[in-house]
């Protein structure tokens, strides 16, 4: 059955090494109940660990069933452990976290046994041992008597070949030991018992053989067990195994606690330390908080954008330009901002050449040559990708007249281009003079709206009327507040210069007066503008130097212009916030292009006198220098009232037809008075001239259409055929490419870069919490190891692996690092909802949101860094001496 040959065991201390064992032979029966006595540090209980394989022999052989056990390895051990020895400890040795039940299982659970035979084995061996009805008490609700007892049905449970004891009555009272002997007495009958004990009198009284030791010898052996007893036992056994092909004994045993079981033992153990387990999840929390907090912000503050996207598409359409700055091209090459190395070498300076940078900046500058074929090309885009804007650059400024007061009793009628130098002629006389001539760069009061009212109507409410459909209508737009500004509303003639000049006045004097602070429906829609085409304002001169004079003043005319009637006011929707349409008036394409196919069909004097000239030059530039304008000018002179005199004399003004660039505009409100230069200059474009358009606007519907959008464009630029209405195009005939301007999603990719930075930044500094969570975790975990030594020991001593206990405290930092993580996400939730009910009442939206699948991750993130900090714990606990653990208290 088993057999002791020669077994020595030296113990390594200090000075040397200790021989404890010195050369045993001893072989056992299947039954009996062995007795090993002894003076304390004779080697009995290191015997009967050899025996039990929790100690390693070193040198000799111990034979198990006629197999030596020198080649075996820690899994051999454990199964055998597992399968043919029970253990009884003086001290019981129970888990104290774990029920009765739980610890008479543990063996069984070890070896892999379902759950529905383990609780019937388990309850069956309480039973026997007379614990029944006790399965559900913790071993401290129990007597010394009744704890041994759980000890004994554990160690049989399993039904082990031996059953080992070591000082079974040692920690308990007289009766109680009685009765705990009798008990092994019986269980000797079908089992090899061995007892270690320093009580010769139960040895005598309840044990058939003694064995007496004395300084790592036997001494004495009541009953030895010869070779012949053994042979016939053997072949007796290999009989009965034969006969009864015990299948249980014969197949390749396993042992092996499973990770569901693992879990279990370690949610016991922290539910017992559970103040401990919520504090130390709330600690390892403090790093997923802020993480998740950074990433929620994030998170809302990307979906706020994305909210805003669709709005702002109206705001920033993609748009083609004859030249444009290719902000595409700056942005990917950064080597504006690169910094050159320069070699530093004694005796020389070195050339920074800033003609190559000048040439970088040329190179960003893109020039389209757009193309009839190009605009059908667009124009034949899908309608319900986007709305269009075909602007061909048209000023209208110059051919739409109004009334305009100079005071109640004195009406013009003046084009709106000279209503805006009225004005500024007239702040030039203020305290404001220094920003008169950022008049020029104000945006135009009337514009050309998109071509589509649909696409306008999902943006913007009617106030009164209807959207401009035909060619003589217009529609007025106001902002958010229902408002126009003074200044547009001054030029469109709505305020008389008498007026104008008193807001000018008390504002550069800083009174405060009442003025007219709104305007009737019907006073906005009644106001009459006219249209008047070239012929009628451009008067031929035979003037080399000025050779049109231009009629700013239509009051007497009887020229048939087109009456623009204002059919509507439209205001943004509540959910609009960066519309297709600013405020002023609004024209319509219809009216562009009839101004266009006028033009064409019988062309104006002006329009034929630029054609005559060279390419490059067909138009007039003015430049004004003091008081004088050279160039080409076609000028007027106009009257105004001055401002700050008494009686207010008539002052006169003389200012050349053209558009003012408003760059150049900007640039000369910075130079001292006088001393600023501003030229003026007058198209073909301006004048309806020219038929191809000069720039599109194109509005996406949404963010999903505009990737078909921009889809459709990059098709032009693509190598292969084109179809543009009944006409295929070439790669060669279409030309070279056409850059489209995509601003929105410039802005966009800009935000979210820096976006991404400043989260990067905030989580990689916050992650340091997770450093010191991670350390945290570690230390606790070491100390869950230190408290837990004997457990380990149990579980070893029970056939648990290295493993299994490495699973154990891998399964409690497991659980640790999820609740830590649960924890986390749940209070970052909370603080999210306070924030956002913080922030939606006073900016209208939800700044942390954090997606499900981020709160998922950081839990991972959190379980997974848990782990490895507990993975040196871990592994320190799975390689203690079994041993050692079961003598740690």
């Amino acid at each position: 059955m088993l057999r002791l040959q020669n077994i020595t065991k030296n113990y390594k201390v200090a000075g040397g090494e200790i021989e404890v064992l010195k050369g045993l032979n001893i072989a056992f029966r299947k039954n009996e109940f062995v007795s090993i006595l002894g003076p304390s540090g004779c080697g009995k209980t290191t015997t009967l660990n050899i025996v039990g394989g929790l100690d390693k022999y070193t040198s000799g052989d111990l034979i198990i069933s006629g197999k030596s056990t020198k080649n075996f390895t820690d899994r051999d051990w454990d199964v055998y452990r597992n399968r043919r020895i029970g253990f009884i400890f003086q001290s019981y040795n129970l888990i104290p976290h774990q029920t009765v039940l739980g610890n008479v299982e543990l063996a069984l659970t070890i070896s892999g046994i379902s759950k529905e035979e383990r609780v019937q084995r388990a309850m069956s061996a309480l039973e026997k041992v007379g614990l029944k009805g006790e399965e559900k008490k913790r071993p401290n609700q129990l007597s010394g008597g009744q704890c041994q007892r759980v000890a004994i049905a554990r160690a049989l449970v399993n039904e082990p070949d031996i059953l080992l004891a070591d000082e079974p009555t040692g920690a308990l009272d007289s009766k109680t030991s009685v009765q705990i002997m009798d008990l092994i007495k019986e269980i000797s009958k079908d089992k090899l018992v061995i007892m270690v004990t320093h009580n010769g009198e139960i040895a005598e009284q309840y044990s058939n053989r003694i064995i007496r030791l004395v300084d790592g010898e036997v001494v004495e052996d009541t009953n030895p067990y010869t070779i012949e007893e053994e042979n016939s036992e053997r072949e007796m056994q290999e009989a009965q195994e034969k006969k009864a092909k015990d299948k249980k004994k014969n197949k390749k045993a396993k042992a092996k606690m499973s990770l569901w079981t693992a879990f279990k033992l370690s949610a016991r153990n922290l539910f017992t330390k559970r103040g401990r387990t919520l504090l130390t999840s709330f600690a390892g929390s403090i790093g997923i908080i802020g993480i998740s907090a950074v990433i929620a912000v994030s998170t809302g503050v990307r979906t706020y954008i994305a909210n805003m996207q669709d709005d702002m598409l109206s705001g920033n359409p993609i748009t083609i330009q004859e030249t444009a700055y290719d902000i595409s091209s700056i942005m990917d090459d950064m080597s504006f901002s690169k910094k050159v190395e320069f070699l530093k070498q004694k005796g020389y300076v070195n050339v920074d050449m800033s003609i190559k940078n000048f040439a970088k900046v040329n190179q960003v500058t893109v020039k389209n040559t757009i193309t009839q074929d190009y605009v059908d090309y667009v124009l034949a885009m899908p309608s319900d990708y986007a709305a269009l804007k075909v602007d061909y650059n048209l000023d209208v400024t110059n051919n739409i007249y109004t009334e305009y007061k100079r005071h109640d009793t004195f009406s013009q009628r003046l084009s709106l281009s000279a209503i805006k130098n009225v004005y500024r002629s007239v702040l030039e006389q203020t305290e404001l003079k220094s920003q008169a001539s950022l008049i020029a760069t104000l945006g135009q009061t009337f514009m050309q709206a998109p071509n589509d009212n649909d696409y306008i109507a999902t943006q913007y409410d009617l106030l009164t009327g209807d959207f401009a459909k035909e060619k003589d209508e217009i529609m007025i737009v106001v902002n958010k507040d229902r408002a126009l500004t003074d200044l547009t509303l001054a030029q469109l003639g709505y305020y008389t210069q008498e007026e104008f000049i008193t807001m000018a006045e008390d504002i550069a004097a800083e009174v405060d007066r009442d003025y007219k602070d709104n305007f009737s429906y019907e006073e906005l829609v009644g106001k009459q503008f006219i249209y008047y085409y070239n012929n009628d304002l451009f008067i031929k001169n035979n003037d080399l130097k000025k050779p049109f004079n231009y009629n700013f003043d239509m009051t007497n005319s009887t020229a048939q212009g087109i009456p623009l009637k204002v059919v509507g006011i439209l205001e943004p929707k509540d959910s609009i916030n960066f519309g297709c349409l600013t405020a002023g008036i609004y024209y319509t394409q219809s009216l562009v292009e009839h101004v266009i196919e006028r033009e064409q069909q019988t062309p104006s004097d002006i329009v034929s006198y630029l054609n005559l000239m060279p390419e490059g030059q067909k138009m007039f530039v003015a430049t004004k220098v003091g008081d004088n304008w050279t160039g080409l000018p076609i000028t007027y002179t106009y009257e105004y009232e001055s401002t700050g005199e008494e009686g207010k004399p008539i002052k006169q003004d003389t200012v050349a037809v053209g558009k003012a660039d408003v760059m150049a505009s900007l640039m000369s409100s910075m130079m001292p008075s006088g001393q600023g230069a501003e030229t003026l200059s007058l198209t073909l474009r301006h004048l309806g001239g020219e038929t191809v358009a000069n720039e599109l606007a194109i509005y996406p519907t949404d963010f999903n259409m505009k990737d078909r959008v921009v889809e459709y464009l990059d098709k032009w630029n693509e190598d292969g055929d084109v179809v543009v209405g009944e006409k295929t195009l070439t790669k060669e005939e279409r030309g070279e490419e056409i850059k489209y301007t995509d601003s929105l999603s410039l802005i966009m990719d800009m935000i979210d870069s820096m976006i991404d930075i400043v989260t990067i930044a905030l989580v990689a500094f916050t992650s340091l919490s997770l450093v010191v969570s991670c350390v945290m975790i570690a230390i606790i975990t070491y100390v869950s190891v230190v408290e837990r030594i004997k457990e380990i020991g149990v579980i070893r001593s029970l056939g648990g692996r290295k493993s299994d206990v490495s699973n154990l405290f891998n399964a409690e930092t497991f659980m640790i690092g999820a609740s830590s993580g649960l924890v986390g996400i749940g209070i970052t939730y909370i603080i999210s909802l306070i924030v956002n009910i913080i922030v939606q009442n006073a900016a209208g939206f939800s700044i942390m949101i954090l997606p499900i699948t981020s709160a998922l991750i950081m839990v991972g993130i959190s379980t997974l860094l848990t782990v490895i900090s507990g993975l040196i714990p871990a592994r320190k606990a799975a390689h203690q001496d079994p041993v050692v653990a079961l003598r740690t208290e």
